[in-house]
């Protein structure tokens, strides 16, 4: 691809990142490319269809995440990459729950990753050692979908972690 090419394609992205945050998976294309500084048929060219778009930012954003969860280690880091999660979640409600959208290779890499946050901190001693992966992902989802449904500021969501992370290393909150 060419440079100016991906340039557009990556303006694109970050133009679809804050329409549909702000206005959902309902929001016009058109303004996709008025904010990215594009004509609509650059946007088509790049993304035939709006699924293929919306698709594009959720890969976009799951390697984000796997790259955030990749910097992590320790006992700490787990409970650092929840954290983070929700507050992007709080701040940017972006569209998380497509769908019919196929993400199986990036959702793998980051059971991956938050696999071994997890891991990382029952090796010590900081996360209970029966918490499995399954339970960790339904937490952070539902974290994350709560944090969507928006009316979280910082104090709520410190609230709620504190009562999370307490159940996660098996004490009391």
């Amino acid at each position: 691809m060419r440079a100016d090419a991906q340039r557009n394609r990556a303006r694109i992205l970050d133009a679809a990142e804050q329409v549909f945050a702000a206005e959902g998976a309902g929001a016009s294309t058109e303004e996709v490319a008025r904010l990215a500084g594009v004509a609509i048929g650059t946007v088509f060219r790049h993304f035939p269809a709006k699924d293929d778009l919306l698709t594009a930012i959720m890969k976009r954003l799951l390697a984000r995440l796997i790259e955030q969860a990749g910097a992590l280690s320790g006992a700490d880091g787990l409970f650092t990459f929840f954290t983070e999660l929700v507050s992007q979640a709080a701040q940017q409600r972006t569209v998380i729950t497509l769908t019919g959208v196929d993400l199986g290779a990036a959702m793998g890499a980051l059971d991956e990753a938050v696999g071994r946050l997890l891991g990382e901190a029952q090796a010590a001693h900081a996360v209970r050692a029966e918490l499995g992966l399954s339970e960790v992902m339904a937490l952070l989802t539902s974290l994350c979908a709560g944090a969507l449904r928006g009316g979280w500021g910082s104090a709520l969501q410190h609230r709620t972690l504190a009562v999370v992370f307490a159940g996660m290393k098996g004490t009391r909150g």
